[in-house]
């Protein structure tokens, strides 16, 4: 089933959302088949002990983690003066196509360049810069179907850090966060690029869009820069919001749906952790502490254990929380900063400094299984896994595929 054949209305499954025309292994959107960090595909360990290097590209400088559809590849960086987007083969590494735009580099207290990862849908792929341009590309030629500037054009209000939250398509449409005045939150065709609704005033956060079914209904839920909101997805209409202050508004890791009518959200500047009850058109509290303070990348549950980064870039730990209670469970200091996914059982982790570490999702203990050093520069970017090959990405631009 396509995208654009999904109905809004009705019961949603979450992994519904992201589904295309694709191969069972493919990596559409930012945070996977299902928006919760989960492969759809077992990590398989190499008998070797390490996973062989299949190939290597530059691909610019930034944090846009990549997105993976059969034997293609879509990531963006900056290289010289411009934001490229680029589409790669995803068995080879060879370029199919590159794309190139006039953007800041601002690198603002790390490398800068690009922030947003690409979204897959259907024979189209989707750009956001850190400055608000958006793209509408031909998937297969690199063609722009349509673009839009979400300062120029909506007012958009750019955070400190600039735009970073992947565009989410769902339904034939695309939903954006502007932070503008009137145009928080924008729906556009996804086909056209036209406006669909827009609404609010909220402060752009750093997140990306996700369409969960919580409390019986499909909800868009934007973690904003001082709020969690929820909206209704055919008309914008606002569900339910719950203030979510942190320093400089950064609110980054995008929220987790860990039952079907519980929300985890968390952020760092010791802003710690919350776990929010979603009934009807209310929100209820269910635990709130400091024991997990995700920065930029998002956690991950496994069966009953939430695992993710706790701390800052530069030093956080991996920690094991209750997801009843909050109630931190485990934490390894050898594991530092970086960015996590699930898959088949297992935490498939990038540190900050470029080790690849593979563990066991294990909600009572820490248990390692490999770790190798594949970079030594930093990495910020979400681990990828798509059809038995790993991504990782550095922050100054080399993408390494490995086979897993």
């Amino acid at each position: 089933m396509k995208q654009s054949q999904l109905a809004l209305g009705g019961s949603l499954i979450c992994s519904l959302l992201f589904q295309s025309v694709a191969l069972a292994g493919d990596w559409l959107h930012y945070r996977g088949p299902s928006g919760n960090g989960i492969a759809a595909e077992d990590c398989k360990l190499p008998k070797s002990g390490t996973a062989p290097v299949l190939w290597k590209a530059k691909v610019g400088i930034g944090t846009s983690s990549v997105v993976v559809g059969g034997a293609r590849l879509y990531t963006m960086g900056h290289v010289g003066g411009s934001d490229v987007v680029q589409c790669l083969d995803a068995t080879m590494g060879a370029v199919v196509w590159t794309f190139k735009h006039t953007v800041s580099l601002d690198p603002n207290l790390f490398e800068g360049g690009s922030r947003s990862t690409p979204t897959l849908s259907g024979d189209s792929v989707y750009t956001l810069s850190h400055e608000g341009h958006l793209h509408c590309f031909d998937a297969a030629t690199g063609e722009v179907r349509w673009q839009r500037h979400l300062v120029k054009e909506f007012g958009g209000r750019k955070p400190d850090w600039g735009y970073s939250g992947a565009p989410l398509v769902a339904g034939g449409r695309l939903f954006v966060d502007t932070g503008a005045i009137g145009v928080s939150t924008l729906a556009l065709d996804a086909k056209t690029g036209q406006v669909v609704w827009k609404t609010g005033s909220d402060p752009a956060g750093y997140a990306a869009p996700l369409i969960l079914p919580l409390g019986a209904q499909p909800t868009l839920v934007l973690l904003k820069g001082q709020a969690v909101v929820g909206y209704a997805p055919e008309d914008g209409r606002e569900l339910w919001r719950y203030p979510w202050k942190t320093d400089y508004n950064v609110n980054a890791a995008t929220p987790l749906q860990i039952a079907a009518d519980r929300l985890l959200i968390s952020s760092g500047y010791n802003q710690g952790a919350a776990v929010i009850a979603v009934e009807g058109g209310t929100v209820r509290e269910v635990w709130r502490n400091k024991n997990l303070r995700c920065h930029i990348n998002s956690p991950v549950q496994w069966g009953n254990a939430i695992f993710g980064v706790d701390g800052n870039t530069g030093g956080g730990n991996l920690v094991c929380l209750d997801p009843a209670t909050g109630e931190r469970r485990w934490e390894e200091k050898s594991v530092k900063g970086g960015g996590l996914i699930a898959a088949g059982g297992k935490l498939v982790l990038v540190s900050e400094k470029g080790d690849l570490v593979v563990a066991e999702a294990n909600g009572e203990k820490y248990k390692q299984m490999l770790r190798q050093t594949v970079f030594n520069q930093r990495t910020w970017a979400q681990p990828v896994l798509a059809n038995g090959r790993l991504y990782l990405r550095t922050n100054l631009g080399e993408l390494v595929c490995l086979g897993l």
